[in-house]
């Protein structure tokens, strides 16, 4: 996983556009909503009026979902080994920065939170790291639900993503719906948000000495006890096309993982 100070810390607002804000003014940082009482007052329009009880509810739940994975850092990662992305030349070839601008498609296999199944959702995570995430402290990023996605399945997914990245973010926020295009092979990956308008992400294969993928075990995913293994499949494309920090790479990291994590894993808060 990326090494960091987990802070569990994982708070959500809604982009100003989504709220219906005018000029398509976003929230300040001070304004964020936390996790206990997201997204009061969002539209309809977003189709998450609410996401109450996210916090106080002690339902049991678990999670087993494949992503399908992409950043701008090289083959392979080194965040999931060190406190900083891999450094990139700065505009104009002056000065180098330091960051991970990433998407993360995700499709749930199976998996509840009390009596809500959430198997087959589908859910989008795009953003940055940032610079220096030693101390937990991520950039941003913007979480996009599929319009299959119902309220109460969006609740129990935002609630469970706080255990699957037990980081902060400057800017956490959820975009309007868009469909969602998944497909996966062991050859060839693909997912895309509306139509790859929004988002898009393709990999493919790495060669190895057979036709079976190339492997990475016994590496932690972030705050998730389980994983079937880092599947290693350069990305020919990933884009994040919305918003105003839009951002594209070809040729840099891609994997799919599957992950499986359930209430029993994580200790009881004192807070």
């Amino acid at each position: 996983m990326p090494r960091f100070r987990p802070t569990g810390r994982f708070s959500i607002a809604s982009r100003g556009s989504a709220l219906g804000l005018a000029g398509g003014q976003t929230m300040k940082s001070n304004e964020r909503i936390a996790l206990s009482v997201i997204a009061v007052g969002i539209t309809a329009l977003l189709a998450v009026p609410t996401y109450a009880g996210t916090s106080a509810d002690t339902s049991e739940w678990s999670m087993n979902a494949t992503i399908i994975e992409a950043c701008s850092c090289p083959m392979f990662c080194q965040c999931y080994f060190n406190t900083k992305p891999a450094s990139h030349a700065g505009h104009g070839s002056h000065g180098e920065e330091h960051f991970c601008r990433f998407n993360n498609a995700f499709r749930v296999n199976g998996g509840n939170k009390g009596n809500v199944k959430l198997d087959g959702a589908r859910f989008w995570v795009a953003g940055d790291l940032g610079g220096d995430f030693s101390h937990g402290k991520m950039d941003w990023a913007v979480v996009t639900f599929d319009p299959s996605v119902t309220k109460e399945q969006r609740g129990a997914i935002v609630s469970i993503l706080k255990h699957v990245y037990p980081v902060e973010w400057k800017s956490l926020t959820v975009a309007p719906d868009a469909k969602m295009e998944w497909t996966a092979s062991k050859d060839r990956a693909e997912a895309r948000l509306d139509g790859g308008r929004i988002a898009e992400v393709v990999l493919v294969r790495f060669p190895g000495n057979t036709s079976e993928p190339v492997v990475i075990h016994n590496l932690k995913y972030w705050g998730v006890p389980r994983n079937d293994g880092f599947v290693m499949m350069p990305n020919e494309v990933e884009a994040y096309r919305s918003g105003d920090k839009p951002f594209e790479f070809k040729g840099t990291n891609g994997f799919m993982i599957t992950f499986d994590m359930n209430s029993k894993d994580v200790a009881p808060r004192t807070d």
